[in-house]
């Protein structure tokens, strides 16, 4: 009866033991599936111009959030102006460049302006691009 019980103990401890050793590696696997397909939004983005500006939109700071979630994607952004006539032809430019990759369904993109854009948010390699460093 003793010896029962200890096998049982023994299969369930060992059992326990591969199924957070699965559970690790399953988390593990989503969270690099994440993070690639971030990388490749985030490698897109990088395309996207401002057509009075020689700078990519990601690197001038405008792009505040990227979520995603099964699939779907959701970007915050600003422009660096609010009444900027070409926010149509940029936001339609990300939504179909961000639409194309593999994996990605759905693609929301929200303007915002708060907190409002500063030279500040942008990166050096922009910062240099326009010669204000």
């Amino acid at each position: 009866m003793m010896l029962q019980k200890y096998k049982k103990k023994r299969y369930w401890q060992r059992n326990w033991h591969i199924s957070l050793s699965l559970q690790t590696n399953i988390k593990e696997t989503a969270m690099n599936e994440f993070l690639e397909q971030e990388e490749k939004i985030v490698e897109i983005l990088k395309t996207v111009y401002d057509p009075e500006i020689p700078v990519n939109i990601y690197d001038l700071g405008l792009i505040y959030r990227i979520e995603t979630h099964d699939g779907n994607v959701e970007i915050d952004m600003t422009l660096t102006a609010p009444n900027c006539p070409m926010s149509d032809f940029i936001t339609e430019d990300v939504k179909m460049k961000v639409e194309a990759i593999e994996g990605v369904k759905t693609v929301v993109v929200n303007l915002v302006f708060e907190p409002e854009w500063t030279r500040d948010k942008m990166s050096d390699e922009a910062k240099m691009e326009l010669g204000l460093l």
